[in-house]
Parts: structure tokens; C-alpha cells; sequence
């Protein structure tokens, strides 16, 4: 392995850990000498890398530091591409235009051979079936939906069920789940006093109220995988 190369591995190790990380653990996962290690440290720092080091504790990299340019591998520009397609065919229209202009931002700023690559990739991702007048409905409430879990306040709905019966809903939104066909919101539903899915394209109508969650969106979400995993103990 080149130097670059584990240069850029170790500042991806420092970007994985939110918490300080010891020498001997960067060392052992880079195979490289504790020697070795302090090098590439006070390299890294060179070109303005923000890493603290106590003695005792590790190394902790402080936000804000990236190495221009982008350094990708080919397998990892077709991932991009792919999943930024994938997105784009199947969210609302603001998250697609999303999708787009980070795989512009993603292009400009690679070598010209890497940039050519991710143009012309030969794999691609198939349009999805829509209805477009579902798609339309579904496409303002997948954005009010996102706006939601931002902000983590609660959505008010009216929910029409498999057989067509509506009923009005307040939901804790914890995630939204994004299918090949099929946008699924998981939350706590009062109503029904338990975490329940609902298909984005049978929501009937749908607001964001001011009120926001009594918890943490993330609790939510810890919550209803829990929920999910016992379920699957038990069967």
C-alpha cells in the first residue's frame, strides 16, 4: 500500500470514531509500526488535519477537515452513482433534485479518468412503475413527511387501510423507508397506542402539527427495532 493511500485510510479510520482512539489500535489496524503512525499523524496535521492526541487517551480528529481532491475507488464511484440514481428515481421531487446535485458536486471535484468513469458506469438502475397522478399525492406528502422527522414533530392524517376504510391518525413519524415500489413511514400511532407502517401512497391527506414529539426521534427509532427484533425471537 502506498503512502496516500494509507494516509487517506487512517483519516477515514479517525472520521469512524466519535470518541478518542489509542495508537496501538490505529497501528494494529493499519499494520503499521507506532513509529510509523506518529508519522502519518504529524503528516495528516500537515495538511491541516485537526487531530488532538493526549497521552494516555488516543488521537480524537475534530470536524471539518477533508483532502482535496476527492479520493474515491472505482468500486466506490459506482456505488455513488448507483445509489444517488436509485434515490433519485424513487423519493419526492426535492430529494431527487438532492440526489442530482451531489452527484454534480461529486463529479467536479474528481480527477478527469475518475470523473469519466462515474459518467459512463455501466450500471444503472431500472424507472420505477408509477401511477403519476398516486405519485403526485404521494410526492408532497413524502416531503412533509421528511420535514417532520427533522423537526420531530408529529403528523396529523387521515389513512386509508387496505380495504379503503380512512381513519384519522396522529403519528410520532421515527423513519421513513424508502422500496423499490412502496415509501413506508414507521411511527407511534396514538390511536392505536403501538408503532405501525403506513404506505405513503394511502395516506389521504396530511399535516405537520406544531406540536412536537414528547421524546426523541431517535428513541422512537431505537424503540421500534427493539419492538422488531423480539418479534423475531419469538418466531
Amino acid at each position: 500500500m502506498s503512502r496516500a493511500a494509507r494516509l487517506l485510510d487512517l483519516l477515514q479510520i479517525l472520521r469512524r470514531h466519535r470518541y478518542p482512539v489509542t495508537g496501538e489500535a490505529l497501528a494494529q489496524e493499519l499494520t503499521i509500526s507506532l513509529r510509523t503512525l506518529y508519522r502519518d499523524i504529524d503528516a495528516l496535521r500537515a495538511q491541516g488535519a485537526d487531530i488532538e492526541a493526549e497521552a494516555g487517551v488516543g488521537f480524537l480528529l475534530r470536524p471539518g477537515f477533508m483532502l482535496p481532491p476527492l479520493m474515491l475507488s472505482h468500486d466506490e464511484i459506482e456505488a455513488i452513482a448507483l445509489g444517488i440514481r436509485w434515490v433519485a428515481g424513487r423519493s419526492d421531487t426535492d430529494l431527487s433534485g438532492a440526489a442530482y446535485n451531489a452527484l454534480a458536486k461529486i463529479s467536479a471535484v474528481l480527477p478527469e479518468d475518475m470523473r469519466e468513469n462515474l459518467q459512463t458506469t455501466g450500471l444503472m438502475v431500472p424507472p420505477p412503475w408509477e401511477d403519476k397522478q398516486v405519485k403526485a399525492a404521494e410526492d408532497a406528502h413524502l416531503k412533509l413527511i421528511r420535514q417532520a422527522l427533522r423537526s420531530e414533530r408529529k403528523l396529523v392524517m387521515c389513512y386509508g387501510d387496505v380495504n379503503e376504510a380512512v381513519t384519522e391518525r396522529i403519528v410520532w413519524p421515527a423513519v421513513l423507508g424508502f422500496f423499490d415500489q412502496t415509501r413506508m413511514l414507521v411511527g407511534w400511532c396514538e390511536l392505536r397506542k403501538d408503532f405501525r407502517h403506513f404506505r405513503a401512497d394511502r395516506i389521504r391527506d396530511l399535516t405537520v402539527s406544531a406540536e412536537r414529539l414528547p421524546t426523541r426521534r431517535l428513541h422512537l427509532l431505537k424503540q421500534w427495532r427493539e419492538q422488531c427484533a423480539n418479534a423475531t425471537d419469538k418466531t
